[in-house]
């Protein structure tokens, strides 16, 4: 439920049986170098020990100096603000029309490497803090110094996979496990979770946004109600790798790698071990599959077994014999994108292509193609 400072019951960490989420109203303009402890504790002096302080990234590098300046207007504000994005990011993810989404130097997955341009003057650009986990350490440490014992999350918006809208994550946790870890509990019908971890920091940001607001100019809420799990070692916990990432790709940069992987598939001259197609039980829909997505233009003479598929030239030359080195070349894409390697032997009478589909049926086995999909 939500509440206000008045009549609020300083409950702390203890567990409770609900949450009160409370805004931190008349914090006012932040500037470099101000002290956002004393900020804090002033325009709140009703916080407790063990509450849960989520406080807007922007105020985080605002106080950080993590500003960039920029023309108010016009293509030279444009141009500095691609300027800024590109020393903001790591590795392009996906690229539609305008918008850039990006890896971060930390890690982040967001788009436009989080610059944001509201809620400061029209010559600047906020960055995201350096650290944001050294940053809610900081802020921690300040407040304790002052005799106040809290928890602190750095909050930041996002855009999620598969999801309209946006919501609040964590970009910086201090005082508090980032992930709650089910994994080996059982449930109450006996079965052990095996995947169930929560991010509670993203869950408390989320919560936290609901009376923070984009317009009200209030970068501070207070959560209060939810128990403590130790001091935990932040939320860069929460960041996925790229190699961990089923989806680390956008749909235009995953066909891109694809098409790449294509044109650079080996010459071999021997067939691969345990040719045929017994290696995976689909095997046979998959080998149908890459015919399919190619037979319109092949015009060689096709010859099929188990395993083995030859193309010879329908009619003589010179070019008929290109063209069926071309159309080889077609197939093996077509049975790489199913997960199914091949090796060609080319003589005089045309192309012997010799297949399988390696146990697990990865797609582009030698390192190619990823499956495609939205940017976390």
């Amino acid at each position: 439920m939500t509440g206000s400072p008045a009549g609020a019951a300083p409950v702390g960490g203890a567990p409770a049986d609900g949450l009160q989420i409370l805004p931190v109203r008349g914090i006012g303009d932040v500037t470099a170098g101000d002290d956002l402890a004393r900020l804090i504790m002033s325009a709140a002096p009703w916080i407790v020990d063990g509450d849960v302080l989520v406080v807007t990234s922007k105020i985080v590098s605002k106080a950080e100096g993590r500003l960039v300046e920029v023309p108010a207007d016009g293509p030279e504000r444009e141009e500095a603000r691609q300027r800024a994005l590109d020393g903001e990011t790591a590795r392009v993810v996906a690229r539609r029309g305008p918008t850039s989404i990006v890896q971060t130097h930390h890690g982040f997955v967001m788009a436009a490497a989080g610059i944001d341009a509201s809620n400061v003057d029209k010559t600047h650009l906020v960055l995201l803090p350096e650290d944001p986990d050294a940053s809610a350490r900081r802020l921690r440490a300040d407040l304790l110094a002052r005799g106040l014992d809290v928890v602190i999350v750095v909050s930041d918006t996002m855009g999620r996979a598969w999801r309209n809208g946006l919501t609040d994550v964590a970009l910086g946790a201090a005082g508090i496990e980032a992930l709650l870890d089910h994994r080996g509990q059982v449930d109450p019908y006996g079965n052990e979770l095996s995947l169930t971890q929560m991010a509670v920091v993203d869950e408390l940001a989320a919560a936290a946004e609901l009376v923070k607001g984009k317009c009200d100019r209030v970068p501070v809420a207070v959560v209060r109600g939810y128990p403590r799990s130790g001091e935990g070692s932040g939320a860069a916990v929460l960041i996925r790798d790229a190699e961990s990432d089923m989806f680390s790709l956008g749909t235009a940069e995953a066909h891109a790698r694809g098409l790449r992987a294509a044109a650079a598939l080996p010459d071999l001259t021997a067939p691969p071990a345990h040719s045929g197609t017994a290696a995976v039980p689909d095997a046979t829909a998959a080998v149908t599959r890459a015919f399919g997505t190619v037979e319109a233009l092949i015009t060689a003479r096709v010859d099929r077994e188990p395993g083995v598929v030859r193309l010879r030239p329908a009619a003589g030359g010179a070019a008929e014999l290109i063209r069926i080195g071309a159309e080889a070349h077609r197939l093996r894409a077509a049975l790489a994108a199913e997960g199914i390697e091949t090796t060609a032997v080319i003589d005089d009478a045309g192309v012997t292509l010799t297949y399988r589909l390696p146990a697990g049926g990865s797609h582009f086995p030698a390192g190619g193609a990823e499956t495609a999909g939205a940017s976390r």
